[in-house]
C-alpha cells in the first residue's frame, strides 16, 4: 500500500502548521524590537516623572509632574524652544523655496544637466558632523574663504550671538536643499505631459499651468518633504554641536536637543532630561499631525 504524502513528511513539519512556522520565525525579531525600542520608551517615560540622577546611587523617586512643571516655567527652556522654532522656520522655509526652484530648473533639459544634478546632491550624502566641521573652517574669521570672498576680514559668523543662528541656517540649507529638490523633481517628473499639452491648446499662460497643474499635482510630495525636514530640524543636534561649539556663543544656538544632552550627560539630571525629551516629542507629533491633515486636505480626503 503506497505511503501517503502526509506520512512521508518529517515529524517536525507534521507537528507545526504554516502559521505556527511563521510565528516561530517572527517572534524573535519582535522580541528584539521590543527590547531595543519599546522598553527604553517606557522606562524613559517613567523616569520623566521621577527625580533621578544617573551619577548617584539613589533609586528613582516618584515626583509626578514636578519635572514638567519646572521645565515649562524655566526661562532657559523657553529660550531653547525659541531658538529651535526660529531655526526650523528659517531653515525649512529657505530649503523649500530653493529646493522647489531648483527642481523647476532641473525639470528642463539642458547641457550638463546630469553632472550638475549629481554635484547638487552631494551635500546631503555627507555626514552632518563632517559638514559642521567643514563649514566651521569656512566661517573662520581669520582665514575662512567666506570672509575673503565677501571682502569682510575678521567678520564673525559662528562666534557672534546674532549671526551664529544664521550660520546654522546657511549650513543646513546647503546640506538639505537637495533633499527637497529631489522629492520635488520626482513629483514634477510624474505629472502627465498631456495636461500641459491640453493647456497649451487652450493657450493657457505659464502662470496658469503652474497654478492649476504643476502646484496641485506636486503639492502632496512637497508636504511630505516639509514634514520630514521639519521633524529633522526640530531635533537638530549635530550641526550646532560641531559648528557653534555645543550651542554657542553662550546659548545663542542651543537647541532643545542640545539642552537635553546637557541635562542628561553633563548635569546628570536624567529625570528632567527625559521630561524635556517627551515635551519635544509631543510638539513634533503635533506638527506632524498638522502636516498630515494638510496632506489629506490636498488629496481631497477631508
Amino acid at each position: 500500500m503506497p505511503v501517503s504524502v502526509r506520512q512521508r513528511r518529517p515529524v517536525w513539519k507534521r507537528a507545526l502548521t504554516d502559521q505556527q512556522i511563521k510565528i516561530a520565525f517572527i517572534t524573535p525579531t519582535l522580541l528584539l524590537l521590543l527590547a531595543m525600542n519599546i522598553f527604553p520608551l517606557i522606562w524613559s517615560l517613567y523616569l520623566s516623572f521621577c527625580e533621578y540622577y544617573a551619577d548617584q546611587p539613589e533609586s528613582p523617586r516618584w515626583v509626578g509632574i514636578a519635572n514638567y512643571r519646572a521645565l515649562l516655567t524655566d526661562p532657559e527652556i523657553w529660550h531653547s524652544f525659541q531658538v529651535t522654532a526660529a531655526f526650523v522656520f528659517l531653515a525649512v522655509g529657505t530649503e523649500f523655496i530653493l529646493g522647489f526652484g531648483l527642481a523647476l530648473l532641473f525639470h528642463r533639459s539642458f547641457a550638463g544637466k546630469g553632472l550638475l544634478l549629481t554635484l547638487f546632491l552631494i551635500p546631503m550624502m555627507l555626514s552632518p558632523v563632517v559638514v559642521g566641521l567643514f563649514w566651521k573652517f569656512i566661517f573662520d574669521p581669520n582665514w575662512g574663504i567666506i570672509d575673503y570672498l565677501l571682502r569682510l576680514p575678521g567678520f564673525e559668523w559662528v562666534t557672534h550671538p546674532r549671526r551664529a543662528l544664521w550660520a546654522l541656517v546657511i549650513v543646513d540649507a546647503w546640506m538639505w536643499t537637495p533633499f527637497i529638490m529631489l522629492i520635488a523633481l520626482a513629483g514634477l517628473s510624474a505629472i502627465p505631459q498631456s495636461l500641459y499639452e491640453a493647456a497649451a491648446v487652450d493657450r493657457a499662460s505659464s502662470w496658469f499651468k503652474f497654478r492649476h497643474i504643476t502646484l496641485p499635482m506636486v503639492s502632496p510630495l512637497l508636504i511630505i518633504a516639509l514634514l520630514i525636514r521639519t521633524m529633522d530640524a526640530a531635533k537638530l543636534f549635530d550641526l550646532p554641536w560641531t559648528l557653534t561649539d555645543e550651542g554657542g556663543p553662550g546659548n545663542a544656538t542651543e537647541t532643545v536637543s542640545l539642552l537635553i544632552y546637557r541635562l542628561a550627560f553633563k548635569m546628570q539630571d536624567t529625570g528632567s532630561s527625559c521630561a524635556l525629551a517627551y515635551i519635544l516629542l509631543v510638539i513634533i507629533i503635533a506638527l506632524s499631525n498638522l502636516f498630515l491633515r494638510q496632506l489629506k486636505k490636498v488629496k481631497g480626503e477631508l
